[in-house]
């Protein structure tokens, strides 16, 4: 995460977006009387709702770790997607 103030964010603000955009990352805007902010490009953010939405669920939460923890242990397998 880069950290740059609200004076940096304002005098190359096109920058600081194209470059949130570009990598994918995140910039949180510091400001020195009020509460920070960050600034995320759209698809980081659509990621993270979807990601909130799928964890919801302890079912589906449990489901997708699982899955995680095989994957990094070795033991997922690749398969054809089904046609619907």
């Amino acid at each position: 995460m880069r950290v740059i103030s609200f004076s940096q964010a304002r005098s190359q603000f096109k920058g600081v977006i194209d470059r949130v955009v570009a990598d994918c990352d995140v910039t949180l805007i510091h400001r020195r009387d009020g509460e920070n902010a960050v600034l995320l490009s759209e698809s980081t953010y659509n990621s993270m709702l979807e990601t909130l939405h799928l964890m919801q669920s302890p079912a589906n939460a449990r489901r997708l770790m699982s899955a995680v923890e095989q994957d990094r242990k070795g033991a997922a397998k690749p398969h054809e997607l089904l046609e619907p």
